[in-house]
């Protein structure tokens, strides 16, 4: 847990609460590190409610070293907080009513080519560890994950989140519950992400020696978490060569390769926009 510690902690703390009866997904943690850095800056001035004016936020503001569109992020979630103040008589106006957000740089995510989606997926598939069976489970999880996040163009945390139920072989489809934006989604699986598919599932049932786990992709010492996800990822973009930071220049970034990439448009994979 991220403790806040300045005088605003508990109406912080009784923000968030209020957001999750209202119905809000987002993770209690997540919300807070939106007020972190705005915590520490407070304490650190030892601020009171007198200091909380527009030239103090501007102040904060100004020494965030972010991405504009980062900074926005973290204003935007002060402003509907000093709303709340407001509405629950905390304070008499929000001193960030009339300060506008930020002008934010263009952003251009990394796009693979086909050829580079290929030669990623052949890269991990190679280097998957034969010689326990811990390794080769794990490895053989990382490799249909990243095959299925390259073909379908999900984002990391859905296929983790995936249970046996949720994979209807005889379709060739996967039921996604709760996406980002609250929707399910049915998607076509392409018939050679399906073979990948029911081979780790075979594979996996005969090393744990049981017939249905929780999650599809389980290893013998649990659940697959991204970070799994993300080391094998970076360890093939590092061996084929390719370039893994992002480009600046003024008024526009160039995104550096990530998982998340996949979900970009190539013509490797079944887009899934709908």
């Amino acid at each position: 847990m991220n403790k806040l510690n300045s005088f605003l902690a508990k109406d912080i703390e009784a923000f968030i609460s209020f957001r999750k009866k209202l119905g809000y997904r987002s993770e209690p943690n997540k919300i807070r590190n939106f007020f972190s850095a705005f915590d520490r800056y407070i304490s650190k001035k030892d601020a009171n409610w007198n200091d909380l004016t527009p030239a103090f936020l501007l102040e904060f503001r100004s020494q965030l070293s972010l991405e504009p569109q980062s900074v926005n992020k973290i204003m935007g979630a002060l402003r509907v907080f000093f709303d709340y103040l407001v509405r629950v008589d905390r304070t008499a106006q929000n001193p960030l009513q009339d300060i506008t957000d930020l002008k934010r740089n263009a952003f251009i995510p990394y796009i693979f080519s086909n050829e580079q989606v290929d030669e990623l997926l052949n890269a991990i598939q190679i280097n998957i560890q034969s010689h326990n069976e811990s390794n080769f489970l794990t490895d053989l999880a990382v490799f249909t994950i990243i095959s299925l996040i390259a073909r379908c163009g999900l984002r990391i945390s859905e296929p983790l989140k995936l249970k046996d139920e949720h994979y209807r072989k005889n379709e060739a489809t996967i039921y996604i519950k709760n996406t980002k934006f609250g929707k399910d989604r049915l998607i076509p699986v392409p018939q050679a992400v399906a073979s990948l598919i029911n081979s780790f599932i075979s594979v996996r049932n005969s090393i744990l020696h049981r017939n249905k786990c929780d999650n599809i992709f389980t290893s013998i010492h649990g659940e697959i978490t991204d970070y799994y996800i993300n080391k094998k990822f970076h360890a093939a973009l590092q061996g084929l060569n390719i370039d893994r930071s992002p480009k600046k220049f003024p008024g526009i970034t160039f995104g550096n390769p990530t998982v998340h990439s996949f979900s970009y448009p190539n013509l490797n994979k079944i887009q899934t926009f709908f």
